[in-house]
């Protein structure tokens, strides 16, 4: 059964994509830290604002002013960045690793009902090994591990997952027999 590797993949990769969900959650405790102090920063302009730029009765000078809002714009920034690290793994790794994982095992139940020439069916299968580790495992390394190299890799993927679908189609039309079929 040549299907029976990406089902096999998928379910296992599905588990490493998931657990990004877990990294995220993790993630999102920086985040709260980082709304509190945004929170606080803000706050204080605000309120200054409202007091025509006078703290305890006593107008405050240009650089305290100047001194507040900067800490309000970095506080600002600081919400911002956390925000697209969880962003950055959502969007990627995680969504498309799920999708990819999901991918391979339709692909490798499919495969079970397709009569072609065993090589295709190889090929096939393959190609949606292949479209996953360098898409969504590639962003996986670079994003989540901090490893860049694995940018240079991450173009191979989306070709390769659009390709195995284009062939699976292909085989689909030509062989599909609406029962199991023995390899």
């Amino acid at each position: 059964m040549i299907g029976k590797k990406n089902i096999v993949f998928g379910f296992l990769y599905l588990v490493a994509t998931a657990f990004l969900g877990i990294v995220m959650v993790d993630r999102y405790e920086d985040f709260g830290a980082a709304m509190v102090e945004k929170q606080a920063a803000v706050g204080r302009l605000q309120q200054l604002k409202e007091n025509g730029f006078e703290e305890e009765l006593e107008p405050l000078s240009a650089e305290q002013i100047a001194r507040a809002n900067t800490d309000g714009i970095l506080a600002l920034n600081k919400v911002r960045n956390e925000e697209m690290g969880i962003d950055m793994i959502k969007g990627g790794p995680h969504a498309h690793g799920n999708l990819e994982a999901l991918l391979n095992i339709a692909a490798g139940i499919a495969l079970m009902f397709i009569s072609v020439a065993p090589w295709f069916k190889q090929l096939i299968s393959w190609l949606f090994i292949l479209g996953a580790v360098f898409h969504s495992g590639m962003l996986y390394l670079s994003r989540v591990l901090d490893q860049a190299w694995a940018e240079t890799l991450l173009v191979a993927g989306p070709p390769l997952v659009l390709l195995a679908l284009l062939a699976i189609g292909i085989a689909a039309l030509i062989g599909w027999r609406g029962e199991i079929v023995r390899d």
